[in-house]
């Protein structure tokens, strides 16, 4: 009973790392395509939920990461997505001014310094903006 509790736990433990869809997010954060593809790719690898768990006022979805999701940007590990894409069905309306007609982002567990740094030396155009303590947004804004 013991060796069959051994085995079966060894092969759990050796099958968990295909349980968890690890993505880096580097290349889509250098802000040369839409919204609608950034979110509609991380949906299509179930990545995120593919509905917006909340809507800003400025018309910013913002998304979780799927279950089991390891999403990361520039060696940041990603905690939320956002994006909006003016006249787009995948995304809601808030009901203030949008954002732009296009913008999309990570946000991240990670001092601000650290991540512009990191976004900086990657050579990317993203803004980089300070959410909270060790919490930052990764944001791409297309007009």
């Amino acid at each position: 009973m013991k060796r069959a509790f051994l085995t079966l736990s060894a092969a759990l433990l050796s099958a968990a790392p295909l349980l968890t869809h690890a993505a880096a997010l580097d290349a889509p954060l250098a802000c040369n395509e839409s919204a609608h593809r950034f979110i509609a790719d991380l949906a299509d690898q179930q990545l995120i939920d593919p509905k917006p768990n909340r809507v800003e006022s400025n018309s910013i979805n913002a998304f979780s990461p799927a279950h089991g999701a390891d999403l990361t940007a520039y060696g940041f590990r990603v905690i939320a997505i956002v994006g909006f894409e003016k006249d787009d069905p995948m995304f809601r309306n808030g009901d203030g001014e949008p954002v732009a007609k296009s913008a999309y982002g990570a946000v991240v567990f990670g001092g601000t310094d650290k991540v512009k740094a990191a976004v900086t030396q990657a050579g990317s155009s993203a803004i980089v903006h300070h959410v909270a303590p060790f919490v930052t947004a990764i944001f791409c804004k297309l007009s």
